[in-house]
């Protein structure tokens, strides 16, 4: 199979005059497929329940992207005997084979990026530039993850030992529920579901009922591609729905999750029980929550560090796990960047993500508002409140972008995630109290030093203890095979999504020895 080795795909220029068309012409189709309704598909069939929910743009609230299917217990068992029956022949297909259809599907989406991208400007508030990286991600995990596969593929040279003839191979596991989060609704999902697959699993997705639109659109190239029926089963509906039925089903063998802490956690939970006709530990990756620091020394480039803060605590409104939450500044520098900041906090444009000059857009939905206007009020007890802090204009769930000066390291707003853009700001006395800061929390995902000292930087590789760690560059936007992706603590498994062990956790070693 000949496919050129992997590369992280460049992201479009929408300062040019040809993409800039492209991408309004792509916006303008999808706003004509909106409303419409999508049934469920298990086994390759399609069905539909007694009740729907309707998926709305959080940027226009008035405007319906869709209408979906409600499943419940009956539709989540189907769901997982379906995939169980599809297992019986998907994991024969050769590693090739398997890799090939992942290999169909990103060429697929290349050819449909712009549209792709509208799908989640609408479905959930990202602005152009953020639903593209969205898109550019999915196509490197399709990529990557099929050139994987293909390099676990084959017998395993072990230890030789005289009269036998010894190896070890790489089998998948069986049945696995794939539970994505909405913020990077293609990227994530893609990402979680095709590694499941390629490595010969079959599964049940169970997308956020704020994306199921983004998901659905996966699905249907998944199946251009020539995925099987039975391999991805799309099941929408409650929250609930996933651990009640599909976490705690029997022929379940693993679920892949990312999302919040405490719902990763009752997962965890709920899967670690046995129930009737289990045979199995089911295997949990979880990718959960953060509270991600930017620490700024005294010896650094504050323009560049502004620049950097600003663009990862309120990128895509600061809805990404790995987000710039705390701002954590050395004092000696900390008037001087906190007017850098503040500057270039206002001049962000904040509106309609259909228009392609507003950086930042919607929150997701009311209920995340909400949240936001909550720890709003209790900033404003916990520190100082230096731009933002109510809501913007707009038909939609608009937030400005939120600072908090003179957080203490103990308050609510340095330690809870809150998931919108809302920074905190603390000041520390010297860099080891920066660093000491930086790690009382209980998470662990990503973060950045600015520095131009190698001492300080080498000194915060050993002890700033996060997955995914940063000099001089922002905290977010991490490239699949480049930084592979994941936390410490709180923050999950450390599953290194994009890494090269990933697939490893949709697959386990058997060991084969014949006799000579």
């Amino acid at each position: 199979m000949n496919r050129e080795q992997y590369k992280p795909t460049e992201l479009i220029d929408f300062s040019d005059e040809n993409n800039i068309e492209s991408m309004q012409n792509a916006l303008d189709r999808v706003k004509g497929k909106l409303g419409q309704t999508y049934s469920l598909k298990l086994g390759g069939q399609e069905m539909t329940t007694d009740d729907t929910f309707t998926s709305f743009n959080p940027g226009n609230i008035d405007e319906v992207i869709g209408h979906f299917q409600k499943a419940g217990e009956r539709e989540a068992d189907m769901a997982v005997k379906a995939a169980s029956e599809a297992f019986k022949s998907w994991s024969r297909v050769s590693v090739e084979e398997r890799a090939n259809c992942l290999f169909k599907a990103s060429d697929i989406m290349r050819e449909r990026r712009m549209e792709l991208a509208a799908w989640m400007v609408y479905e959930v508030g990202k602005s152009w530039a953020e639903a593209d990286g969205d898109v550019a991600e999915t196509i490197d995990f399709l990529e990557f993850y099929g050139q994987e596969a293909l390099r676990y593929s084959g017998k395993k040279e072990v230890v030789s030992f005289s009269g036998e003839s010894p190896y070890m191979e790489y089998i998948p596991l069986g049945v696995g529920i794939i539970i994505p989060p909405w913020n990077f609704p293609l990227a994530i999902t893609s990402g979680m579901a095709t590694a499941a697959i390629v490595s010969g699993n079959t599964i049940v997705l169970k997308p956020s009922s704020d994306a199921p639109a983004t998901a659905y659109q996966l699905v249907s190239i998944m199946e251009e591609a020539g995925l099987p029926p039975g391999v991805l089963n799309y099941l929408t509906g409650p929250g609930a729905l996933a651990g009640e039925k599909l976490v705690r089903h029997p022929k379940t063998r693993f679920i892949s999750f990312t999302g919040s802490m405490e719902v990763g956690l009752g997962i965890n939970k709920a899967a670690a029980e046995m129930v009737d006709g289990q045979v199995w530990i089911k295997r949990v990756v979880a990718e959960m929550g953060g509270k991600d620091a930017i620490i700024v020394d005294s010896e650094a480039n504050l323009e560049e560090a502004a620049i950097g803060v600003v663009s990862s605590a309120f990128g895509y409104n600061g809805q990404k796990c790995s987000a710039c939450s705390r701002l954590i500044v050395v004092e000696d520098v900390h008037e001087e960047l906190m007017k850098k900041v503040v500057e270039k906090t206002s001049a962000l444009k904040l509106g309609d993500p259909t228009e392609r000059t507003n950086f930042m857009g919607p929150v997701v939905n009311e209920s995340s508002i909400r949240k936001i206007e909550e720890y709003v009020e209790i900033g404003k007890e916990e520190g100082e409140l230096l731009i933002g802090g109510e809501r913007g204009e707009g038909n939609g769930y608009y937030y400005k972008p939120t600072i908090f000066d003179g957080i203490d390291r103990g308050a609510r707003l340095a330690q809870e995630e809150i998931f919108g853009p809302v920074l905190a700001v603390l000041k520390a006395k010297d860099f080891d109290d920066a660093l000491d800061i930086a790690n009382d929390t209980i998470f662990g995902l990503t973060g950045a030093v600015y520095t131009d000292n190698n001492d300080k930087w080498e000194k915060s590789v050993r002890e700033f203890h996060v997955g995914n760690l940063y000099r001089n560059r922002k905290c977010t936007g991490a490239l699949v095979g480049v930084h592979p992706f994941g936390g410490f603590n709180m923050s999950g498994t450390d599953s290194k999504a994009g890494g090269a062990d990933y697939l490893l956790l949709f697959q386990q070693a058997k060991s084969v020895s014949e006799k000579l």
